[in-house]
C-alpha cells in the first residue's frame, strides 16, 4: 500500500506497527460493548428532516458483528493492495458540517487519500450540523453527477436514506463514515461511538473518588454518535460507582454548553467531572470551568481530538479527548471505496481507531495509512 502524507503539522507523522501510542492505549473500534444503532429516532432541532425511517432493503448492522468487520490495519494483509482505479474514477463525499474541525479535518483526509490514488473527490457539506435537509438535499443534488462512489457522513440515522436508496439503485457505491449509520449501506467505515464514552468514563474513574458526581452534555437529541456516547459514558460511570447528576443536551454548540456547564457548577458545586459529547462544547465547558474559578479541579473531556482540543489540554484547559483520528478515518473511507470499486470483497464494517489523549500523550505521533 503507498504511504499517505499529510500537511497537517499535527497530523503528519508516519503510524506502523512499531509506533503505536507507547503512553496510551488505543481502543480499536468494535471492541466489547457496541451498540446496534438506534431506530426511527431522528434530531429534535428547528431543521430535523421529514424522514423519520429507511425504506432501503438491508436493516442496520450491528457495529459488533464480528463476522462482518475488519481492522482497517488488517486491510492490505487481508486483501492485498488498492486495485488501480479506472481513470477518471470520481468520489462524491457529503459532510455534516464543515465549520465543525472534526468534519474538515475528515474531508482533508479523503482529499489526502484521493490525490494519492490517482482519483478525485468533490466535497460537500451542509450549511449547519441540524441542517438535515439541505444536507438530504445536497447529497440528492451531488447524485446526478458521474460518481463511482458517494462518501456519506449523515447528520442521523435516516437523513440521509432517500440519497442512499436513490444512489445504490442507480449502481453507485455508497459509504457510510462515521457517525451515524444507516440502514441500506453496503460499506461502514469509523470508530465505535459507545466505546468512546467508556474510555471517557473509565479515565474519570480511574482519577475520581469514589461516588464522586458527574455530568454530561450531550449532542443533538437523537443523533446517534450523541446517544452512543452518552449511554457508553452513563452505563460506565454508574457501574464503577459515579453519580451522574446532570445529562443535558447542548446540540454541538459551544455557547449551549458554556451556559450548561455553569448551571451545573451552581447547582452541584461538588461536581468532579463534565464530559462533552464533543470536542467544541467541551471548550465551552472549559470556559465555565475557568470562569468559576474550578480548573484543573473540574475535569473537562471532549470527543473528536480536533487541534484546538489538543491546544486546550496543552493550556491545562481540557482534562482529555477521546480522539477519533478524522483524518484517518477519511483517508480510509476512500481507501474501502476503492477496494469495493476494484471487485475486492471488503467486509462491511471497516473500524478506525480512537485513543484517549491527555497531557502526557498530547505530542505523541497520530496514526496515518502507512
Amino acid at each position: 500500500m503507498k504511504s499517505l502524507t499529510t500537511t497537517n503539522s499535527r497530523r503528519a507523522a508516519p503510524f506502523g506497527a512499531a509506533a503505536t501510542f507507547a503512553s496510551l492505549a488505543i481502543i480499536l473500534a468494535g471492541c466489547s460493548g457496541a451498540a446496534s444503532p438506534p431506530g426511527d429516532d431522528t434530531s429534535s432541532g428547528d431543521d430535523a428532516a421529514a424522514v423519520t425511517s429507511c425504506t432501503v432493503g438491508d436493516a442496520p448492522f450491528s457495529t459488533d458483528d464480528a463476522e462482518d468487520s475488519i481492522d482497517y490495519t488488517d486491510l492490505e494483509g487481508e486483501l492485498g493492495a488498492v486495485p488501480d482505479p479506472a481513470d477518471g474514477t470520481t468520489i462524491g463525499s457529503i459532510m455534516k458540517f464543515l465549520g465543525n474541525q472534526y468534519w474538515l479535518a475528515l474531508s482533508e483526509g479523503q482529499s489526502a487519500a484521493a490525490e494519492l490514488y490517482g482519483v478525485s473527490v468533490d466535497v460537500q457539506a451542509a450549511a449547519s450540523e441540524s441542517d438535515q435537509v439541505g444536507q438530504l438535499n445536497s447529497a440528492e443534488t451531488m447524485l446526478q453527477n458521474d460518481y463511482a462512489a458517494l462518501l456519506v457522513s449523515p447528520q442521523t440515522d435516516t437523513n440521509l436514506c432517500p440519497a442512499v436508496e436513490q444512489g445504490e439503485g442507480d449502481d453507485v457505491l455508497v459509504v457510510n463514515v462515521n457517525d451515524a449509520v444507516l440502514p441500506g449501506a453496503k460499506q461502514w467505515v469509523g470508530p465505535n461511538q459507545i466505546q468512546n464514552g467508556i474510555s471517557a468514563a473509565e479515565f474519570v474513574l480511574a482519577n475520581a473518588d469514589e461516588g464522586a458526581q458527574v455530568a454530561i452534555i450531550e449532542g443533538q437529541a437523537g443523533v446517534y454518535a450523541a446517544v452512543q456516547r452518552t449511554a457508553g459514558f452513563t452505563e460506565t460511570a454508574e457501574a464503577g460507582g459515579l453519580e451522574v447528576v446532570a445529562s443535558v443536551p447542548g446540540d454541538w454548540d459551544i455557547a449551549k454548553a458554556r451556559d450548561a456547564a455553569a448551571t451545573i457548577i451552581q447547582q452541584y458545586p461538588d461536581i468532579a467531572a463534565i464530559y462533552a459529547n464533543n470536542d467544541g462544547m467541551a471548550l465551552g465547558v472549559a470556559e465555565a470551568v475557568n470562569s468559576a474559578g474550578l480548573k484543573g479541579k473540574v475535569m473537562v473531556i471532549g470527543t473528536d481530538g480536533v487541534e484546538d482540543a489538543y491546544n486546550a489540554i496543552r493550556a491545562g484547559d481540557l482534562t482529555a479527548t477521546i480522539d477519533s483520528f478524522p483524518y484517518l478515518t477519511g483517508q480510509v473511507s476512500v481507501n474501502v471505496a476503492l477496494r469495493v470499486l476494484g471487485g475486492q470483497d471488503v467486509p462491511r464494517a471497516v473500524y478506525t481507531p480512537q485513543a484517549l489523549i491527555t497531557e502526557e500523550n498530547v505530542d505523541d505521533a497520530p496514526p496515518t495509512l502507512d
